[in-house]
């Protein structure tokens, strides 16, 4: 056999024998040959978990420290010198500035990364994740037109669905209330667009989410500052100062591309490394969009009825077991929620006619205006439940002061502890309604006048008698519970008591 002949067979046999990586770029194969891309492409297929082990943020704030000079001196600063390292592209921007190229990762075969050595890893995570922070915020821009956030609110007089005015020049300045909310509802889509709603809020990238959040809602503030003279002078204009607010806001917001990209701080809320920490965008798939438009709706639904029922007679009574039985009245049942095994009720208390011949003189409990057209049509993505639940949890947390300073601060701790992505929760999320809440429990071992009428199923003859400190038999708190529900001074639940009521 020749020696050409014996040299061929033993290079066949050779190259059968040698393993080929699962999933590698790198194998060999007669059958099915793979492109080589160098060392790089054994990283693909990145997590934030990756992220989290291979100490990128460390790894990342120390290159940013050890390569100030080349930051400063780069046209584009961070995203520019960061290029030109990791890629040998010092115009590799991130910049919003129309250019479809400015962020393309070109990595197979380049020969920069590839020769990072120990760095390699590191290096391809930050700049996938700078890539998909940039496409971020396009597609949060893309996600909010004044049509989609508008719909549910610009009908004519929409509002009297859930509102009773005494004059109309009351339902516009309690609408316009609506806008004080705005703010922390840009930051919760903001936080929902990077997260997602299946996705979970790990701890190590809440600090990034609560960033995100906070550049929206910063951005919302200087733009209602912007438009602070708008008005509107009949319900419709809602939708479209709404739209016009939450779209300008959002626009502003992804100027924040442009800043973190230059390695600057965006509004406070932190820089390059705060926005990419622990992985957050490493993986990032894109910006769902009707879904971020969905909630964004959801919760500005949810602020405007919110603010329009606590102008009015409307509160939650509840707290003791449910299916009630306990000697303190029944309430109405599709009105409520059981919650820890306890039942808790919406209420709209109508007031009376002052007619002292009628039997309607001191008014009734009834639902709330609207409360019936809540969870179906334009308000399907808000229900009776949301409001019950999201209302005991900022009873929970601020008893009747939680307003609007506290729920961005709410927002904000749970984003950054990791412990809640309100976006996903939806507008059972705290903070979304702070209807007045009482815990009557306190009064099933008490002797009180009249207390089996305390609670009340709805009709027109249905008057609550309450003859005692009705709140965790608490004459303060009682006395709290009535003003935060607009029934100071209003004798109908006392008017049967023959004790003097603190209240």
């Amino acid at each position: 056999m020749s020696k050409a002949l014996l040299s061929l067979l033993f290079f066949s046999c050779t190259i059968s024998a040698l393993p080929a990586a699962e999933g590698s770029d790198y194998g060999i194969g007669f059958s099915s040959p793979h492109r080589r891309c160098g060392a790089v492409s054994q990283f693909y297929g990145q997590t934030a978990n990756d992220w989290q082990n291979q100490n990128t943020d460390q790894w990342l704030a120390k290159w940013i420290s050890d390569h100030a000079n080349d930051i400063s001196g780069n046209q584009y600063g961070f995203a520019g010198a960061f290029g030109q390292w990791a890629l040998g592209n010092p115009d590799w921007s991130c910049r919003d500035d129309g250019s479809a190229s400015a962020c393309d990762l070109d990595l197979c075969d380049n020969r920069v990364i590839n020769s990072r050595g120990d760095d390699i890893r590191n290096s391809y995570y930050v700049l996938e994740s700078v890539n998909r922070l940039h496409s971020y915020f396009a597609g949060i821009s893309e996600a909010f037109e004044v049509s989609a956030i508008a719909s549910a609110f610009s009908k004519e007089k929409w509002s009297e669905t859930f509102y009773k005015p005494k004059n109309s020049d009351k339902t516009i300045s309690t609408l316009k209330e609506v806008l004080n909310a705005v703010t922390t509802v840009l930051g919760i889509g903001a936080a929902f667009a990077g997260l997602g709603e299946g996705n979970a809020l790990q701890g190590a990238i809440g600090g990034a989410m609560a960033a995100a959040a906070g550049g929206a809602a910063a951005a919302g503030s200087i733009q209602l500052q912007a438009d602070k003279d708008d008005t509107f002078q009949k319900d419709a204009d809602l939708g479209a100062i709404l739209g016009k607010v939450v779209t300008e806001s959002m626009k502003s917001f992804t100027s924040a591309n442009n800043e973190l990209m230059a390695g600057h701080n965006y509004q406070n809320t932190g820089d390059i490394k705060t926005y990419l920490q622990g992985g957050a965008f490493v993986n990032f798939g894109g910006v769902d969009k009707p879904a971020v438009t969905d909630v964004m709706s959801r919760f500005l639904i949810g602020n405007a009825v919110n603010e329009l029922w606590r102008q009015q007679k409307i509160f939650i009574l509840g707290g003791g077991q449910c299916g009630d039985g306990q000697g303190i009245g029944t309430g109405p049942k599709d009105y409520n929620v059981c919650r820890d095994g306890k039942a808790w009720y919406l209420y709209y208390w109508h007031e009376g006619n002052g007619d002292f011949l009628s039997n309607k003189q001191w008014g009734y409990v009834t639902m709330p205006p609207g409360a019936d057209k809540l969870g179906q049509g334009d308000y399907a993505g808000v229900s009776v439940s949301d409001v019950i639940n999201s209302s005991l949890d900022s009873y929970n947390v601020a008893e009747y002061n939680y307003d609007a300073s506290k729920a961005a601060d709410r927002v904000h701790e749970a984003l950054q502890g990791g412990w809640r992505n309100p976006g996903a929760q939806g507008p059972s999320w705290e903070g979304t309604f702070t209807i007045p809440v009482c815990d009557v429990s306190g009064a099933i071992s008490q002797d009180w006048k009249d207390k089996q009428y305390i609670l009340e199923e709805y009709d027109d003859d249905a008057r609550p008698v309450w003859c005692g400190p009705i709140c965790s038999n608490d004459w303060d708190k009682t006395s709290r519970f009535i003003n935060a529900a607009n029934m100071g001074n209003f004798k109908s639940p006392k008017h049967l008591c023959s004790i003097d009521i603190h209240y």
